[in-house]
């Protein structure tokens, strides 16, 4: 009978470790895929991988309940604090991911608004909203075109003589509409009826000249040269700058911070409260909070990381590009946001229903 059990145990024990597991959820090209085999190599923790390409899409499979993810990755505001405040996220046992002291405490500081004494997730990459542009084609079709402010997008005069080049808009209110207010002169959490008028004036006023509405889609369509003006996440214009400059063709993209300013934006490494893999998300958070893996992270992203340590690390192209890694001077043009109210949150995804139907 002993013998038996022991052999049972053992089989559940081999089944348990067979089994073992992490589910993510992350935004689109946003890892070195090798790391996740490394992981797994390292750790025997498999690992099951899916995307999202707006903040939208991710707070629908969560506050939905039971996405059976065990690692998420919103941005600090506003999907992070709002996660937070309805239970959706799990407190992360730092005892459990010794790697939490590789932080910057800086950083970590800017997204204490969002969530008191960072209790429920650490920052894995950060980076901007701007403008991706061909400055070469931007310039052929509007020679006096202002590169380096929101106008060129937001000024229907400018938006006019770009858009035979092709002008595509992020897919996402959360990410658009702070930096519509910024530009108009108005706070960028500015949540009156006011606020979403002057929003939905200035942004009726463009509709005509956007080619098409994506997030993820953006990266490519610069990298070919098939669109000259995207607003878009620098990492993914920095991206698609690398791409274009890979295959040759003569397809110059730049990210450009406007001098109105942008938001800055930290996405969280975070945990479900209904994740039915806990200690295998800790376990992954610790692996990827590694100076040396975050570094791989950032080289293959090409966003930068709240560890300081990799700076001994990364491509010494990236730690020159301050794109990547923005000048103090850039630095100071940055805003942050903060939490939304559900009235704010309807309103706003009202607003921009009718701004892509262009009614």
């Amino acid at each position: 009978m002993i013998r038996w059990l022991l052999i049972f145990m053992a089989l559940a024990l081999s089944a348990r470790a067979q089994d073992r597991v992490v589910n993510i959820y992350n935004w689109t090209d946003y890892i070195d895929p090798s790391v996740l085999a490394d992981f797994t190599r390292e750790t025997g923790i498999k690992t099951r991988y899916d995307v999202f390409d707006s903040l939208e899409t991710l707070e629908a499979k969560l506050f939905a309940g039971h996405s059976g993810y065990d690692i998420v990755l919103p941005s600090n505001e506003p999907s992070f604090s709002r996660l937070i405040k309805a239970g959706a996220l799990t407190p992360i046992d730092r005892a459990k991911v010794p790697n939490w002291k590789n932080l910057d405490p800086v950083l970590m500081q800017r997204v204490e608004s969002s969530d008191k004494d960072n209790r429920h997730g650490a920052i894995y990459l950060w980076g901007s909203i701007g403008l991706g542009i061909n400055p070469d084609r931007i310039h052929a079709v509007a020679p006096d075109a202002p590169l380096n402010s929101w106008a060129l997008l937001l000024d229907p005069k400018w938006a006019k003589q770009v858009a035979p080049c092709g002008i595509i808009m992020m897919d996402s209110a959360i990410d658009v509409v702070p930096s519509v207010l910024r530009y108009l002169g108005r706070s960028p959490d500015g949540a009156t009826p006011e606020d979403f008028d002057a929003v939905s004036k200035a942004l009726m006023a463009i509709r005509p000249y956007i080619r098409e509405f994506a997030s993820g889609g953006a990266l490519e369509a610069l990298a070919t040269g098939q669109a000259c003006l995207a607003l878009d996440y620098s990492g993914d214009v920095d991206q698609a700058g690398a791409r274009a400059r890979e295959a040759g063709k003569g397809v110059n993209v730049t990210y450009v911070v406007p001098k109105e300013g942008a938001e800055i934006g930290f996405d969280m490494l975070s945990i479900p409260a209904d994740a039915p893999h806990k200690e295998e998300a800790l376990a992954f958070i610790d692996f990827v909070l590694r100076p040396d893996i975050m570094a791989r992270i950032t080289d293959a992203t090409r966003y930068p990381n709240a560890i300081p340590a990799t700076r001994a690390l990364v491509k010494t192209t990236l730690l020159d590009d301050p794109n990547v890694f923005p000048t103090d001077a850039v630095m100071q043009r940055f805003f942050t946001i903060g939490p939304s109210t559900q009235a704010a949150d309807r309103a706003r995804t009202r607003l921009w229903a009718r701004f892509k139907a262009g009614n």
